[in-house]
Protein backbone atom coordinates (compact mmCIF):
# COMPACT_ATOMS: atom_id res chain seq x y z
CA UNK A 1 0.00 0.00 0.00
CA UNK A 2 1.17 3.61 -0.52
CA UNK A 3 3.08 5.00 2.44
CA UNK A 4 1.68 8.04 4.24
CA UNK A 5 4.10 10.47 5.87
CA UNK A 6 3.65 10.98 9.58
CA UNK A 7 2.69 14.39 10.90
CA UNK A 8 3.39 14.64 14.66
CA UNK A 9 0.46 17.01 15.08
CA UNK A 10 -2.04 14.48 13.72
CA UNK A 11 -1.17 11.25 15.45
CA UNK A 12 -3.16 8.41 13.89
CA UNK A 13 -2.86 4.67 14.24
CA UNK A 14 -3.36 4.33 10.50
CA UNK A 15 0.05 5.87 9.78
CA UNK A 16 3.09 3.55 9.79
CA UNK A 17 5.43 5.61 11.96
CA UNK A 18 2.61 6.65 14.24
CA UNK A 19 1.77 3.00 14.81
CA UNK A 20 5.22 2.68 16.32
CA UNK A 21 4.76 5.81 18.39
CA UNK A 22 1.51 5.26 20.21
CA UNK A 23 0.43 7.81 22.73
CA UNK A 24 2.77 8.21 25.68
CA UNK A 25 -0.04 7.49 28.09
CA UNK A 26 -0.35 3.98 26.63
CA UNK A 27 3.35 3.39 27.21
CA UNK A 28 3.05 4.57 30.79
CA UNK A 29 0.06 2.32 31.45
CA UNK A 30 1.99 -0.62 30.03
CA UNK A 31 4.93 0.33 32.22
CA UNK A 32 2.86 0.21 35.38
CA UNK A 33 1.28 -3.10 34.39
CA UNK A 34 4.67 -4.63 33.60
CA UNK A 35 6.17 -3.68 36.93
CA UNK A 36 3.10 -4.92 38.83
CA UNK A 37 3.43 -8.30 37.12
CA UNK A 38 6.95 -8.75 38.46
CA UNK A 39 7.28 -11.23 41.34
CA UNK A 40 8.07 -8.40 43.72
CA UNK A 41 8.19 -4.62 43.45
CA UNK A 42 11.72 -3.22 43.34
CA UNK A 43 12.66 0.39 43.91
CA UNK A 44 13.59 2.07 40.64
CA UNK A 45 17.22 2.72 39.83
CA UNK A 46 16.51 6.46 39.48
CA UNK A 47 17.54 6.37 35.81
CA UNK A 48 16.78 9.59 34.01
CA UNK A 49 17.36 9.70 30.26
CA UNK A 50 19.95 12.47 29.66
CA UNK A 51 17.83 14.15 26.99
CA UNK A 52 19.56 17.51 27.33
CA UNK A 53 22.96 16.00 26.54
CA UNK A 54 21.53 13.75 23.84
CA UNK A 55 19.69 16.61 22.13
CA UNK A 56 22.88 18.66 22.12
CA UNK A 57 24.63 15.94 20.11
CA UNK A 58 21.63 15.16 17.91
CA UNK A 59 20.72 18.75 17.00
CA UNK A 60 23.79 20.95 17.57
CA UNK A 61 26.85 18.74 17.02
CA UNK A 62 25.81 16.23 14.35
CA UNK A 63 22.67 18.03 13.12
CA UNK A 64 20.94 14.71 12.49
CA UNK A 65 17.57 16.13 11.33
CA UNK A 66 19.39 18.08 8.58
CA UNK A 67 21.51 15.02 7.81
CA UNK A 68 18.37 12.92 7.39
CA UNK A 69 17.14 15.20 4.60
CA UNK A 70 20.17 14.18 2.52
CA UNK A 71 19.30 10.46 2.65
CA UNK A 72 17.48 9.71 -0.58
CA UNK A 73 16.99 5.95 -0.19
CA UNK A 74 15.66 5.99 3.39
CA UNK A 75 12.68 7.74 4.96
CA UNK A 76 14.92 10.35 6.56
CA UNK A 77 12.63 13.19 5.55
CA UNK A 78 10.03 11.77 7.95
CA UNK A 79 12.34 12.45 10.91
CA UNK A 80 12.48 16.20 11.43
CA UNK A 81 13.58 17.78 14.69
CA UNK A 82 10.14 17.63 16.30
CA UNK A 83 9.55 14.04 15.27
CA UNK A 84 12.92 12.85 16.52
CA UNK A 85 12.40 14.75 19.76
CA UNK A 86 9.02 13.12 20.28
CA UNK A 87 10.47 9.69 19.60
CA UNK A 88 13.26 10.31 22.11
CA UNK A 89 10.83 11.50 24.78
CA UNK A 90 8.57 8.48 24.21
CA UNK A 91 11.48 6.04 24.46
CA UNK A 92 12.78 7.90 27.53
CA UNK A 93 9.44 7.35 29.27
CA UNK A 94 9.46 3.64 28.43
CA UNK A 95 13.03 3.27 29.68
CA UNK A 96 12.52 5.23 32.89
CA UNK A 97 9.16 3.76 33.88
CA UNK A 98 9.35 0.20 32.54
CA UNK A 99 12.91 -0.96 31.87
CA UNK A 100 14.78 0.67 34.75
CA UNK A 101 12.59 -0.83 37.53
CA UNK A 102 13.07 -4.28 35.95
CA UNK A 103 16.85 -3.98 36.03
CA UNK A 104 17.12 -5.01 39.67
CA UNK A 105 14.49 -7.73 39.16
CA UNK A 106 16.63 -9.22 36.41
CA UNK A 107 19.71 -9.14 38.61
CA UNK A 108 18.13 -10.64 41.74
CA UNK A 109 15.73 -13.16 40.18
CA UNK A 110 17.63 -13.93 37.00
CA UNK A 111 16.71 -16.59 34.44
CA UNK A 112 15.56 -20.11 35.26
CA UNK A 113 16.60 -23.29 33.45
CA UNK A 114 13.67 -25.74 33.33
CA UNK A 115 14.71 -28.33 30.76
CA UNK A 116 16.53 -28.58 27.43
CA UNK A 117 13.67 -26.83 25.66
CA UNK A 118 12.69 -24.28 28.30
CA UNK A 119 14.38 -21.27 29.89
CA UNK A 120 12.27 -18.69 31.74
CA UNK A 121 13.20 -15.00 31.62
CA UNK A 122 12.97 -12.70 34.66
CA UNK A 123 9.51 -11.51 35.76
CA UNK A 124 8.26 -8.55 33.76
CA UNK A 125 10.78 -8.93 30.91
CA UNK A 126 8.31 -10.53 28.48
CA UNK A 127 5.61 -7.94 29.11
CA UNK A 128 8.10 -5.15 28.49
CA UNK A 129 9.32 -6.86 25.32
CA UNK A 130 5.77 -7.34 24.03
CA UNK A 131 5.07 -3.63 24.56
CA UNK A 132 8.32 -2.67 22.81
CA UNK A 133 7.53 -4.84 19.78
CA UNK A 134 3.86 -3.83 19.61
CA UNK A 135 4.95 -0.21 19.27
CA UNK A 136 7.26 -1.11 16.39
CA UNK A 137 10.61 -0.14 17.90
CA UNK A 138 12.40 -3.28 16.71
CA UNK A 139 11.84 -2.50 13.04
CA UNK A 140 12.31 1.25 12.79
CA UNK A 141 15.49 1.07 10.68
CA UNK A 142 14.70 -1.98 8.55
CA UNK A 143 13.23 -2.18 5.02
CA UNK A 144 9.53 -1.56 4.57
CA UNK A 145 9.40 -4.66 2.35
CA UNK A 146 9.94 -6.76 5.49
CA UNK A 147 7.71 -4.75 7.81
CA UNK A 148 10.17 -2.08 8.95
CA UNK A 149 9.98 1.73 8.82
CA UNK A 150 13.17 2.31 6.75
CA UNK A 151 14.24 5.14 9.04
CA UNK A 152 17.96 5.96 9.33
CA UNK A 153 19.99 3.55 11.44
CA UNK A 154 21.20 6.32 13.74
CA UNK A 155 17.59 6.80 14.92
CA UNK A 156 17.64 3.26 16.31
CA UNK A 157 21.08 3.86 17.81
CA UNK A 158 19.83 6.90 19.75
CA UNK A 159 16.97 4.80 21.16
CA UNK A 160 19.40 1.99 22.02
CA UNK A 161 21.48 4.45 24.04
CA UNK A 162 18.60 4.92 26.48
CA UNK A 163 17.38 1.32 26.61
CA UNK A 164 20.89 -0.03 27.22
CA UNK A 165 21.42 2.31 30.16
CA UNK A 166 18.04 1.64 31.72
CA UNK A 167 18.35 -2.14 31.54
CA UNK A 168 21.25 -3.67 29.64
CA UNK A 169 20.32 -7.33 30.05
CA UNK A 170 16.77 -6.78 28.75
CA UNK A 171 18.18 -4.83 25.80
CA UNK A 172 20.30 -7.82 24.82
CA UNK A 173 17.22 -9.75 23.64
CA UNK A 174 16.17 -7.32 20.88
CA UNK A 175 19.78 -6.22 20.36
CA UNK A 176 21.09 -9.63 19.39
CA UNK A 177 18.14 -10.05 17.06
CA UNK A 178 19.32 -7.00 15.13
CA UNK A 179 22.65 -8.69 14.44
CA UNK A 180 20.75 -11.73 13.17
CA UNK A 181 18.51 -9.54 10.98
CA UNK A 182 21.48 -7.69 9.51
CA UNK A 183 23.21 -10.98 8.68
CA UNK A 184 20.15 -12.55 7.03
CA UNK A 185 19.42 -9.41 4.99
CA UNK A 186 23.06 -9.03 3.91
CA UNK A 187 23.86 -12.64 3.02
CA UNK A 188 20.70 -14.77 3.03
CA UNK A 189 18.86 -16.03 -0.01
CA UNK A 190 15.60 -14.37 -1.01
CA UNK A 191 13.80 -17.43 0.35
CA UNK A 192 15.47 -17.13 3.76
CA UNK A 193 14.79 -13.39 3.91
CA UNK A 194 11.13 -13.88 3.08
CA UNK A 195 10.68 -16.67 5.59
CA UNK A 196 12.60 -15.21 8.54
CA UNK A 197 13.14 -11.44 8.17
CA UNK A 198 9.48 -10.46 8.64
CA UNK A 199 9.17 -12.29 11.95
CA UNK A 200 12.54 -11.11 13.25
CA UNK A 201 11.84 -7.48 12.37
CA UNK A 202 8.41 -7.66 14.00
CA UNK A 203 10.06 -9.06 17.13
CA UNK A 204 7.92 -12.20 17.04
CA UNK A 205 11.16 -14.20 16.74
CA UNK A 206 14.58 -13.38 18.19
CA UNK A 207 18.07 -14.23 17.00
CA UNK A 208 21.42 -15.36 18.41
CA UNK A 209 25.06 -15.69 17.37
CA UNK A 210 26.65 -19.12 17.88
CA UNK A 211 30.44 -19.02 17.51
CA UNK A 212 32.16 -20.15 20.70
CA UNK A 213 32.76 -23.84 21.49
CA UNK A 214 34.21 -25.45 24.63
CA UNK A 215 37.68 -25.68 23.05
CA UNK A 216 37.75 -22.29 21.29
CA UNK A 217 36.64 -18.72 21.74
CA UNK A 218 38.29 -16.05 19.61
CA UNK A 219 40.40 -18.66 17.79
CA UNK A 220 37.59 -19.87 15.54
CA UNK A 221 39.99 -21.93 13.43
CA UNK A 222 39.30 -24.67 16.01
CA UNK A 223 35.53 -24.85 15.33
CA UNK A 224 34.41 -28.50 15.08
CA UNK A 225 30.60 -28.23 14.74
CA UNK A 226 29.60 -30.22 11.65
CA UNK A 227 27.12 -29.56 8.86
CA UNK A 228 26.01 -32.55 6.77
CA UNK A 229 24.10 -31.76 3.55
CA UNK A 230 20.60 -33.16 2.97
CA UNK A 231 18.93 -33.88 -0.36
CA UNK A 232 16.41 -31.06 0.14
CA UNK A 233 19.11 -28.37 0.33
CA UNK A 234 19.14 -28.18 4.12
CA UNK A 235 21.93 -29.35 6.43
CA UNK A 236 22.07 -31.35 9.64
CA UNK A 237 24.01 -29.37 12.26
CA UNK A 238 25.73 -31.25 15.08
CA UNK A 239 27.98 -29.77 17.76
CA UNK A 240 28.12 -27.85 21.02
CA UNK A 241 28.18 -24.07 21.30
CA UNK A 242 28.73 -22.26 24.60
CA UNK A 243 28.31 -18.71 25.95
CA UNK A 244 25.29 -18.11 23.72
CA UNK A 245 23.60 -14.99 25.04
CA UNK A 246 19.78 -15.20 25.03
CA UNK A 247 20.17 -18.69 23.57
CA UNK A 248 16.76 -19.73 24.89
CA UNK A 249 13.92 -17.92 26.64
CA UNK A 250 10.15 -17.48 26.77
CA UNK A 251 9.95 -13.95 25.33
CA UNK A 252 9.35 -14.92 21.68
CA UNK A 253 7.73 -17.88 19.95
CA UNK A 254 10.86 -18.86 18.01
CA UNK A 255 14.62 -18.32 18.22
CA UNK A 256 16.82 -18.16 15.12
CA UNK A 257 20.46 -19.18 15.62
CA UNK A 258 23.29 -18.09 13.31
CA UNK A 259 25.72 -21.02 13.64
CA UNK A 260 29.28 -21.48 12.42
CA UNK A 261 29.98 -25.05 11.28
CA UNK A 262 32.13 -27.09 8.88
CA UNK A 263 30.99 -28.89 5.75
CA UNK A 264 32.46 -32.29 4.83
CA UNK A 265 35.88 -31.88 3.22
CA UNK A 266 36.10 -28.18 4.12
CA UNK A 267 39.61 -26.65 4.35
CA UNK A 268 41.20 -26.47 7.77
CA UNK A 269 41.18 -23.27 9.78
CA UNK A 270 38.91 -20.29 9.32
CA UNK A 271 38.82 -20.76 5.53
CA UNK A 272 36.70 -23.89 6.02
CA UNK A 273 33.91 -22.38 8.14
CA UNK A 274 30.38 -21.85 6.81
CA UNK A 275 27.40 -20.05 8.34
CA UNK A 276 23.97 -21.60 8.87
CA UNK A 277 20.54 -20.46 9.99
CA UNK A 278 19.11 -22.90 12.55
CA UNK A 279 15.68 -22.19 14.12
CA UNK A 280 14.56 -23.61 17.46
CA UNK A 281 11.26 -24.63 15.86
CA UNK A 282 10.91 -25.42 12.17
CA UNK A 283 8.32 -22.94 10.87
CA UNK A 284 5.52 -23.94 8.54
CA UNK A 285 5.21 -22.58 5.03
CA UNK A 286 2.97 -19.83 6.37
CA UNK A 287 5.48 -18.91 9.09
CA UNK A 288 3.48 -20.54 11.86
CA UNK A 289 5.29 -22.21 14.74
CA UNK A 290 4.24 -25.59 16.11
CA UNK A 291 6.10 -26.78 19.24
CA UNK A 292 5.83 -30.30 17.82
CA UNK A 293 8.39 -29.24 15.18
CA UNK A 294 11.19 -28.87 17.69
CA UNK A 295 14.58 -28.75 15.94
CA UNK A 296 16.91 -30.36 18.53
CA UNK A 297 18.61 -27.16 19.66
CA UNK A 298 18.99 -28.58 23.15
CA UNK A 299 19.99 -26.34 26.06
CA UNK A 300 22.54 -28.13 28.23
CA UNK A 301 22.67 -25.46 30.93
CA UNK A 302 22.67 -21.72 31.56
CA UNK A 303 25.79 -20.22 33.13
CA UNK A 304 25.97 -18.91 36.70
CA UNK A 305 27.66 -15.57 36.03
CA UNK A 306 29.26 -12.64 37.80
CA UNK A 307 26.70 -10.25 36.29
CA UNK A 308 24.12 -9.81 33.53
CA UNK A 309 21.80 -12.19 35.38
CA UNK A 310 18.80 -10.94 33.43
CA UNK A 311 19.99 -12.58 30.19
CA UNK A 312 20.50 -16.37 29.90
CA UNK A 313 23.95 -17.46 28.72
CA UNK A 314 23.38 -20.92 27.25
CA UNK A 315 25.19 -24.05 26.26
CA UNK A 316 23.42 -25.33 23.13
CA UNK A 317 23.83 -28.90 21.91
CA UNK A 318 22.79 -29.09 18.27
CA UNK A 319 21.87 -32.72 17.56
CA UNK A 320 21.19 -33.13 13.84
CA UNK A 321 19.33 -29.83 13.93
CA UNK A 322 18.16 -28.75 10.51
CA UNK A 323 19.76 -25.60 9.17
CA UNK A 324 20.16 -23.62 5.96
CA UNK A 325 23.31 -22.10 4.47
CA UNK A 326 23.68 -18.33 4.79
CA UNK A 327 25.81 -16.94 1.99
CA UNK A 328 28.65 -18.89 0.37
CA UNK A 329 30.23 -22.15 1.51
CA UNK A 330 33.45 -21.68 3.51
CA UNK A 331 32.87 -17.92 3.77
CA UNK A 332 30.97 -18.17 7.02
CA UNK A 333 33.35 -16.16 9.17
CA UNK A 334 33.34 -13.31 6.64
CA UNK A 335 29.53 -13.31 6.67
CA UNK A 336 29.41 -13.56 10.46
CA UNK A 337 31.39 -10.34 10.76
CA UNK A 338 28.17 -8.55 9.79
CA UNK A 339 26.75 -9.87 13.08
CA UNK A 340 30.00 -9.41 15.00
CA UNK A 341 30.40 -5.75 14.02
CA UNK A 342 26.79 -5.07 15.00
CA UNK A 343 27.50 -6.62 18.40
CA UNK A 344 30.79 -4.75 18.83
CA UNK A 345 29.06 -1.40 18.36
CA UNK A 346 26.39 -2.62 20.78
CA UNK A 347 29.11 -3.47 23.29
CA UNK A 348 30.55 0.04 22.90
CA UNK A 349 27.08 1.31 23.80
CA UNK A 350 27.21 -0.97 26.86
CA UNK A 351 30.40 0.77 28.00
CA UNK A 352 28.75 4.18 27.65
CA UNK A 353 25.67 2.86 29.46
CA UNK A 354 27.83 1.67 32.35
CA UNK A 355 29.47 5.07 32.64
CA UNK A 356 26.14 6.95 32.45
CA UNK A 357 24.49 4.64 34.97
CA UNK A 358 27.43 4.88 37.33
CA UNK A 359 27.57 8.66 37.03
CA UNK A 360 23.86 9.17 37.74
CA UNK A 361 23.91 6.80 40.70
CA UNK A 362 27.11 8.09 42.34
CA UNK A 363 26.24 11.74 41.64
CA UNK A 364 23.07 11.43 43.68
CA UNK A 365 25.00 9.86 46.56
CA UNK A 366 27.76 12.50 46.39
CA UNK A 367 25.19 15.27 46.76
CA UNK A 368 23.63 13.68 49.84
CA UNK A 369 26.56 12.13 51.72
CA UNK A 370 28.11 14.49 54.30
CA UNK A 371 31.79 14.17 55.26
CA UNK A 372 34.31 16.80 56.44
CA UNK A 373 34.49 20.39 55.22
CA UNK A 374 35.34 21.77 51.80
CA UNK A 375 38.92 23.03 51.44
CA UNK A 376 37.57 26.35 50.21
CA UNK A 377 35.25 26.90 53.18
CA UNK A 378 32.02 25.43 54.50
CA UNK A 379 29.37 24.89 51.82
CA UNK A 380 26.77 23.53 54.23
CA UNK A 381 27.34 25.66 57.33
CA UNK A 382 24.16 24.56 59.05
CA UNK A 383 25.05 20.88 58.72
CA UNK A 384 27.60 18.73 60.48
CA UNK A 385 29.70 18.49 57.31
CA UNK A 386 29.67 19.31 53.61
CA UNK A 387 28.45 17.00 50.83
CA UNK A 388 31.33 14.95 49.50
CA UNK A 389 30.75 16.39 46.02
CA UNK A 390 32.59 19.47 47.30
CA UNK A 391 35.86 17.51 47.62
CA UNK A 392 38.24 17.63 44.61
CA UNK A 393 38.92 13.89 44.52
CA UNK A 394 35.22 13.08 44.40
CA UNK A 395 34.57 15.72 41.76
CA UNK A 396 37.36 14.25 39.64
CA UNK A 397 35.79 10.79 39.79
CA UNK A 398 32.35 12.15 38.91
CA UNK A 399 33.70 14.21 36.02
CA UNK A 400 35.62 11.21 34.66
CA UNK A 401 32.41 9.21 34.53
CA UNK A 402 30.56 12.10 32.90
CA UNK A 403 33.34 12.59 30.33
CA UNK A 404 33.27 8.91 29.32
CA UNK A 405 29.49 8.94 29.08
CA UNK A 406 29.18 12.12 27.03
CA UNK A 407 32.34 11.66 24.97
CA UNK A 408 31.57 8.00 24.29
CA UNK A 409 28.02 8.87 23.27
CA UNK A 410 29.43 11.37 20.80
CA UNK A 411 31.76 8.76 19.30
CA UNK A 412 28.86 6.36 18.81
CA UNK A 413 26.53 8.97 17.29
CA UNK A 414 29.26 10.01 14.86
CA UNK A 415 29.62 6.43 13.68
CA UNK A 416 25.84 6.11 13.49
CA UNK A 417 25.75 9.09 11.12
CA UNK A 418 28.40 7.41 8.95
CA UNK A 419 26.34 4.22 8.92
CA UNK A 420 23.35 6.17 7.61
CA UNK A 421 25.34 7.56 4.71
CA UNK A 422 26.93 4.21 3.92
CA UNK A 423 23.57 2.42 3.95
CA UNK A 424 22.06 5.07 1.69
CA UNK A 425 24.95 4.67 -0.75
CA UNK A 426 24.53 0.90 -0.63
CA UNK A 427 20.84 1.17 -1.51
CA UNK A 428 21.73 3.56 -4.34
CA UNK A 429 24.40 1.23 -5.73
CA UNK A 430 27.24 3.69 -5.01
CA UNK A 431 29.94 1.09 -4.37
CA UNK A 432 32.80 3.60 -4.15
CA UNK A 433 31.19 5.49 -1.26
CA UNK A 434 30.24 2.24 0.44
CA UNK A 435 33.86 0.99 0.25
CA UNK A 436 35.25 4.27 1.59
CA UNK A 437 32.88 4.45 4.56
CA UNK A 438 33.05 0.72 5.28
CA UNK A 439 36.85 0.96 5.57
CA UNK A 440 36.51 3.97 7.85
CA UNK A 441 33.94 2.27 10.09
CA UNK A 442 36.02 -0.91 10.07
CA UNK A 443 38.93 1.10 11.47
CA UNK A 444 36.80 2.85 14.10
CA UNK A 445 34.82 -0.19 15.32
CA UNK A 446 37.62 -1.88 17.34
CA UNK A 447 38.51 1.52 18.78
CA UNK A 448 34.91 2.07 19.87
CA UNK A 449 34.58 -1.41 21.31
CA UNK A 450 37.99 -1.59 23.00
CA UNK A 451 38.16 1.92 24.42
CA UNK A 452 34.57 2.42 25.50
CA UNK A 453 34.22 -0.99 27.13
CA UNK A 454 37.42 -0.53 29.17
CA UNK A 455 36.47 3.05 30.03
CA UNK A 456 32.96 1.94 31.06
CA UNK A 457 34.48 -0.60 33.44
CA UNK A 458 36.80 2.05 34.88
CA UNK A 459 33.93 4.51 35.28
CA UNK A 460 31.82 1.93 37.14
CA UNK A 461 34.70 1.26 39.52
CA UNK A 462 35.01 4.99 40.16
CA UNK A 463 31.31 5.04 40.95
CA UNK A 464 31.91 2.47 43.67
CA UNK A 465 34.84 4.56 44.90
CA UNK A 466 32.58 7.61 45.26
CA UNK A 467 30.34 5.54 47.53
CA UNK A 468 33.25 4.20 49.54
CA UNK A 469 32.24 1.13 51.54
CA UNK A 470 28.60 1.71 50.71
CA UNK A 471 29.37 1.05 47.05
CA UNK A 472 30.20 -2.53 47.97
CA UNK A 473 26.70 -3.09 49.38
CA UNK A 474 24.10 -4.49 47.00
CA UNK A 475 21.20 -2.38 48.25
CA UNK A 476 22.90 0.76 46.92
CA UNK A 477 22.81 -0.74 43.39
CA UNK A 478 26.23 0.55 42.40
CA UNK A 479 27.97 -2.82 42.46
CA UNK A 480 25.48 -4.28 39.95
CA UNK A 481 26.59 -1.69 37.42
CA UNK A 482 30.20 -2.82 37.81
CA UNK A 483 29.28 -6.50 37.57
CA UNK A 484 27.12 -6.03 34.49
CA UNK A 485 29.53 -3.85 32.52
CA UNK A 486 32.61 -5.98 33.27
CA UNK A 487 31.75 -8.44 30.48
CA UNK A 488 31.89 -5.66 27.87
CA UNK A 489 35.70 -5.82 27.82
CA UNK A 490 35.56 -9.59 27.30
CA UNK A 491 32.84 -10.61 24.87
CA UNK A 492 32.78 -9.91 21.15
CA UNK A 493 36.57 -10.16 21.37
CA UNK A 494 38.59 -9.06 24.40
CA UNK A 495 40.35 -5.71 24.39
CA UNK A 496 43.53 -7.46 23.32
CA UNK A 497 41.69 -9.08 20.39
CA UNK A 498 40.42 -5.64 19.39
CA UNK A 499 44.03 -4.41 19.38
CA UNK A 500 45.05 -7.27 17.08
CA UNK A 501 42.09 -6.56 14.80
CA UNK A 502 42.90 -2.85 14.66
CA UNK A 503 46.61 -3.28 13.97
CA UNK A 504 46.59 -6.51 11.99
CA UNK A 505 43.44 -6.50 9.88
CA UNK A 506 42.59 -2.81 9.69
CA UNK A 507 45.94 -1.01 9.57
CA UNK A 508 48.69 -3.41 8.41
CA UNK A 509 46.69 -5.14 5.69
CA UNK A 510 45.87 -1.73 4.23
CA UNK A 511 49.51 -0.62 4.44
CA UNK A 512 48.91 2.01 7.16
CA UNK A 513 46.35 3.92 5.09
CA UNK A 514 43.62 4.03 7.81
CA UNK A 515 45.91 5.39 10.53
CA UNK A 516 47.44 7.94 8.16
CA UNK A 517 44.04 9.25 7.07
CA UNK A 518 42.64 9.29 10.60
CA UNK A 519 45.61 11.16 12.10
CA UNK A 520 45.57 13.61 9.20
CA UNK A 521 41.92 14.42 10.01
CA UNK A 522 42.79 14.89 13.68
CA UNK A 523 45.66 17.26 12.87
CA UNK A 524 43.50 19.25 10.46
CA UNK A 525 40.95 19.84 13.23
CA UNK A 526 43.68 20.63 15.75
CA UNK A 527 45.40 23.09 13.42
CA UNK A 528 42.16 25.01 13.08
CA UNK A 529 41.87 25.32 16.88
CA UNK A 530 45.51 25.37 17.98
CA UNK A 531 45.86 29.15 18.26
CA UNK A 532 42.63 29.77 20.12
CA UNK A 533 43.07 31.11 23.63
CA UNK A 534 42.37 29.18 26.79
CA UNK A 535 41.77 25.50 27.25
CA UNK A 536 40.59 24.76 23.68
CA UNK A 537 43.86 25.84 22.10
CA UNK A 538 45.92 24.11 24.76
CA UNK A 539 44.11 20.81 24.28
CA UNK A 540 44.20 21.08 20.50
CA UNK A 541 47.98 21.43 20.60
CA UNK A 542 48.28 18.48 23.00
CA UNK A 543 46.07 16.31 20.77
CA UNK A 544 48.10 17.30 17.71
CA UNK A 545 51.23 15.96 19.42
CA UNK A 546 49.43 12.80 20.56
CA UNK A 547 48.33 12.06 17.00
CA UNK A 548 51.97 12.20 15.87
CA UNK A 549 52.97 9.89 18.72
CA UNK A 550 50.20 7.41 17.84
CA UNK A 551 51.23 7.37 14.20
CA UNK A 552 54.94 7.01 15.07
CA UNK A 553 54.31 4.09 17.41
CA UNK A 554 52.24 2.36 14.73
CA UNK A 555 55.05 2.87 12.20
CA UNK A 556 57.54 1.38 14.66
CA UNK A 557 55.43 -1.78 14.98
CA UNK A 558 55.01 -1.98 11.21
CA UNK A 559 58.75 -1.74 10.60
Amino acid sequence: PPRTRWNPTTLSSTLPTATMLRASSMMLRTAKQTVRKAVFQQSARNYTAPLREMNFLVNDVYELPEHYKTLKEQNGADVDKDTLGFMMETMAGFCQDTLAPLNEVGDQVGCKYVDEKTVISPPGFKDAYDSYCADGWQGISYPEAFGGQNLPQSVALVMLDMAATANWTWTMFPGLSKGCINTVLAHGTDELKEKYAHKLIAGEWTGTMCLTEPQCGSDLAQVTTKAEPNDDGSYNITGTKIFISCGDHDMAENIVHCVLARLPGAPEGTKGISLFLVPKFLPGEDGSVDPANYNQTNIGRIEDKMGCHGSPTCEINFENAKGWLIGTENRGLNHMFTFINTSRIGTAVQGVAGAENSYQNSLQYAKERLAMRSLSGAKNPDGVADPIIEHPAVRYMLLFQKAISEGGRSMIYECGKMQDTMHDAELAGDTATVKKLDDKLGFLTPILKGFLSESGVEASNMGIQVYGGHGYIKSNKQEQIARDVRISALWEGTTQIQALDLLGRKIMLQKLKPINEHCARIRADCQRLAFKSGGIGKRARALWLKSIEWQALTYRIAM
